[in-house]
């Protein structure tokens, strides 16, 4: 006989979740809040795509693609909160190191857009064998004269000896940056593709495109997803997102795609923050996306 709570048992894929240090994949937290240029709660976000992926199950039904059998070492948060971007560096690439050597895939999630810069330096100290591709509708090249924020993660990176050569950024909007970010970004080197290009031609395409670029110059790849890459009235929760940005299916297809690449050691999800959401929109999107990372490793 069935029991009552039987009928109302869900496998979700918050239960991939474990505690057991062999899993092939891990999941880190870095909740920074501080240094962003437009202030807000990106620091909660960890906790919040958590508790969405209780909503998620682990199986699509379009591809037949069943992450059942897959689980997810949770290695807790990085105790970042109350640091600023300069500060977080050392504690971030200390937790995130070890699980990207051990571990075939670290997912991190963010936490504003500063924590890219140490998930690169997790990759690879002298930065020379790591790519990083960003999904995102900013190039992050403000000047860090005035210090680190979520607007020059990718500076930073170049002022840290990285070759612009390695870096590749998709979803590029208009009347979202300026032409001395543009021009900063064509002297490095930097592969481009804007929001319109990876419309026409599909994003999964532009970034398959971008990961053949990295993965002949690069060992290791990081990759940033940041959110506001979405348009604006799909991702609420968003503090950057403007409209004209990549569709949701977009964003889903790409993660999927970019995550079967085996170059790709870490992802992180940045810019979502929770006390600007609506209905849950962006965080069921997050827990999604948490999904089409699994469902993509699991394609390797």
């Amino acid at each position: 006989m069935t029991s009552d709570s039987d009928c109302r048992s869900w496998f979700s894929s918050a239960d991939l979740l474990t505690k057991d240090a062999s899993a092939p994949v891990a999941l880190l937290g870095a909740p920074m809040g501080l240094g962003s240029i437009t202030p807000g709660g990106c620091d909660k976000a960890p906790a919040v795509v958590r508790a969405a992926m209780k909503r998620m199950s682990v199986y699509d039904l379009e591809t037949e693609t069943d992450l059942s059998s897959l689980r997810v070492f949770d290695a807790g948060d990085v105790d970042i909160s109350t640091l600023q971007p300069a500060e977080s560096l050392t504690p971030i690439v200390t937790a995130l190191a070890p699980l990207t050597k051990k571990h075939d895939l670290s997912i991190v999630l963010g936490g504003n857009n500063a924590i890219t810069r140490p998930c690169a330096h997790a990759l690879d100290a002298s930065l020379q064998r790591v790519g990083v591709l960003t999904l995102d509708a900013h190039f992050d090249l403000r000047d860090t004269d005035c210090g680190l924020t979520n607007g020059n993660p990718i500076q930073a990176l170049l002022e840290d000896g990285m070759p612009g050569a390695h870096i590749a950024q998709i979803g590029l909007l208009p009347f979202a940056n300026t032409k001395k970010a543009h021009e900063k970004a064509k002297a490095a080197g930097i592969y481009v593709a804007t929001a319109a290009a990876c419309k026409a031609q599909g994003l999964a395409s532009i970034a398959a495109n971008a990961l053949e670029r990295l993965a002949a110059r690069c060992d290791v790849i990081h990759v940033d997803f940041d959110i506001d890459v979405v348009e604006r009235s799909a991702m609420p929760g968003a503090p950057g997102a403007r409209p004209g940005g990549v569709t949701v299916q977009e964003f889903f297809d790409a993660t999927r795609l970019i995550c079967a690449h085996p170059k790709v050691r870490s992802v992180d999800l940045t810019e979502f923050d929770p006390s600007l959401d609506v209905a849950a929109i962006s965080a069921l999107t997050a827990a999604r996306w948490v999904c089409e990372v699994l469902a993509g490793f699991q394609k390797r």
